[in-house]
């Protein structure tokens, strides 16, 4: 899952994104509105954690902007103000959830993922290809029925391939669905995982790479 925290408390907002990393999210921080409408337009989150008074653009024209531009993206709208009437507004800006300051943060990570879960097209938590297992909520994977030590990025690459349900997925697209905005585009980072967990996957090795094209199961 990808996640944008959108808050002018910058501690708060830092405090909030290594939570959410700590939940195997690819979390990205920014601290004005206008920064996050700018990364909103170009990248596809599955949720932005967006606080309502940020400045250089109000949080409720980011959210009328998102909603404008349609999209998978979930909306959960922080706010100091708890009264009806600004629930309600947020509502209609086209937020899909809402949460009033101070917050308790096992309950924002659970609207996070409820959130995340309604940002994409149904699918089974227990995705299946082969013998190759990945069950998404327990966030575990098997082959064959032998348990997987996979670390979330591996774990995180495996479970791109297989929702892709054998289509080619680029090495881009596993960058942006499995890291954060900080990862260098050009990194090896995908490579070095492939290899990671092909050997973890063991033989017959069950992933095809494509020359020029990526990776599929």
């Amino acid at each position: 899952m990808r996640v944008l925290v959108v808050d002018d408390e910058r501690a708060l907002a830092d405090l909030v994104a290594k939570g959410l990393v700590r939940q195997d999210m690819a979390v990205d921080v920014v601290y004005r509105g206008d920064e996050a409408d700018e990364l909103l337009s170009v990248n596809d989150y599955d949720v932005v954690v967006l606080d309502r008074d940020v400045p250089g653009l109000h949080g409720d024209e980011v959210a009328r902007r998102l909603t404008a531009r349609g999209g998978l993206t979930r909306i959960l709208m922080l706010t100091a103000a708890t009264t009806l009437s600004d629930r309600v507004h947020g509502l209609e800006l086209g937020a899909d959830d809402y949460l009033a300051k101070p917050f308790e943060y096992p309950e924002l990570v659970a609207r996070v993922r409820a959130l995340g879960r309604r940002s994409v097209a149904p699918v089974a938590p227990v995705l299946e290809r082969g013998d190759l297992v990945v069950d998404s909520n327990r966030r575990m994977a098997t082959r064959g029925g032998r348990p997987l030590d996979l670390t979330p990025k591996e774990l995180g690459v495996l479970e791109a391939l297989l929702r892709a349900d054998g289509r080619i997925v680029s090495a881009e697209e596993l960058l942006e669905k499995v890291w954060d905005m900080n990862i260098d585009p050009f990194t090896a980072a995908v490579r070095v995982t492939m290899s990671k967990l092909r050997r973890k996957l063991g033989e017959p090795d069950p992933i095809r790479t494509v020359p020029g094209k990526g990776y599929a199961v």
